[in-house]
């Protein structure tokens, strides 16, 4: 079935009001802000801060990153999936309690056990009650986007991530507390953010209830439980590769490798923008077939010149933030490399939500899990930080072929 590409203004007015394209371009643009103010984030970071403070700050985010990952219990995902149905005030409440409670429970044991866990992060038992209190605010908001998006407001989703990029103000005032200084100012504006997200919340008729939903909670574990392990799966290495940085090359490699990553989730921002919108269309019962070709022609039409422009100025990019930064041009261009073969395997799981074939989702999403982390710890302790870069390319290689071979076993092609 081919896509008919828009012929005149009035046509393109039309196609941009399409819910699909409507919310993948504002989840998109939400990503382009938020990748905007980071680039600024870390640029003044860098100048302010020292090397080994910005190794350490992004090893407690990435930490924090994980506990919010393991904690959703996939009910953000069904949050997309039950709200054109259910009682969304009960929906949202019981996403809101339970993940959180969850989070914070895990938070405290990470804490206890920071120095068997990740011995270089122990500064997190110093400031435990300000790692719990982000922890809480950093979960409860990410049910929050979530819901916008489930709602189709995917413009209140870009509200909040304009008012993130407030931790741009907090950097200096904090610069005397070293990485606590950048931990702090990245959470106070997840503090700011849910503050705003009730206030938007309650502009589509929506209160969450404090209250735990069973019968919610039961239909959500049988239809998230496999999107849920698929989900720590895929998002885990993203966690996890930070500290295994830390742990293996330095505090100076991981804030090399998580600048450089920070410039080219760019492009990776543009595959979840449009595979998130295909899944909320998928699950408001839109056509499929039509609707992944009209995604896989967006995402390469803005991909290709996307990776061509950062291959060619990237470095002018890494410049800008810092000299010390340079040294990360090759894996970059590796990075870069990869986005168009993650954004075959993103459309895969989107795919496989909406046809709840969660065996299919847990089988590609375990190869990539197992596959990025063993390849990158194998490739780093051989060539150095770029061997995470050879990681990252060769996982998604491969899992584009093995997204072709589940497609023809399937009948999907």
């Amino acid at each position: 079935m081919a896509v008919a590409l828009p012929k005149n203004f009035s046509e393109v007015r039309q196609h941009l009001q399409q819910p699909l394209i409507r919310n993948s371009f504002f989840i998109m643009a939400s990503s382009f802000v938020a990748a905007g103010f980071g680039f600024f984030f870390w640029m003044i970071a860098a100048r302010f801060y020292s090397q080994a403070d910005v190794g350490i700050a992004t090893a407690l985010m990435s930490s924090m990153g994980l506990l919010i990952l393991i904690s959703r219990l996939g009910l953000d995902q069904s949050v997309i999936r039950f709200f054109p149905t259910r009682d969304k005030n009960r929906v949202i409440g019981t996403a809101v309690l339970v993940p959180t409670a969850v989070a914070l429970g895990a938070g405290l044991f990470f804490i206890a056990t920071v120095d068997v866990l990740a011995p270089e992060l122990a500064i997190v038992r110093t400031i435990a009650p300000l790692y719990l209190v982000i922890l809480g605010a950093y979960s409860i908001t990410w049910v929050f986007e979530g819901a916008f998006n489930a709602l189709r407001k995917s413009e209140h989703y870009f509200a909040l991530n304009l008012l993130y990029g407030t931790r741009i103000l907090f950097l200096v005032p904090l610069v005397f507390l070293g990485a606590v200084g950048i931990f702090g100012a990245f959470g106070l504006s997840f503090i700011l953010g849910l503050v705003l997200a009730l206030v938007l919340l309650a502009r589509c008729s929506v209160r969450p209830t404090p209250c735990v939903d069973r019968v919610f909670l039961r239909e959500a574990w049988q239809f998230s439980a496999g999107a849920y392990v698929a989900g720590i799966l895929m998002s885990a290495p993203n966690m996890l590769i930070p500290i295994m940085v830390l742990n293996v090359l330095g505090a100076e490699s991981t804030a090399n490798y998580y600048i450089t990553y920070a410039i080219v989730s760019i492009l990776f921002m543009i595959p979840y923008a449009f595979t998130t919108s295909l899944f909320v269309e998928g699950s408001h019962g839109g056509e499929m077939k039509r609707s992944v070709l009209r995604t896989l022609a967006s995402m390469f039409l803005l991909l290709v010149p996307a990776i061509i422009g950062l291959s060619l100025f990237g470095e002018q990019i890494l410049n800008l933030i810092g000299k010390d930064y340079v040294e990360g041009m090759a894996l970059l261009r590796v990075l870069a490399a990869s986005a168009l073969f993650v954004s075959i395997c993103q459309t895969f799981i989107s795919i496989a939500k909406v046809r709840n074939d969660i065996r299919s989702l847990v089988v590609l999403s375990g190869f990539i899990s197992v596959a990025l982390l063993g390849l990158g710890y194998a490739m780093m302790n051989r060539f150095g930080l770029i061997g995470m870069g050879y990681a990252w390319l060769a996982t998604y290689v491969a899992g584009t072929l093995l997204v072709g071979l589940i497609l023809k076993k399937k009948g999907w092609l």
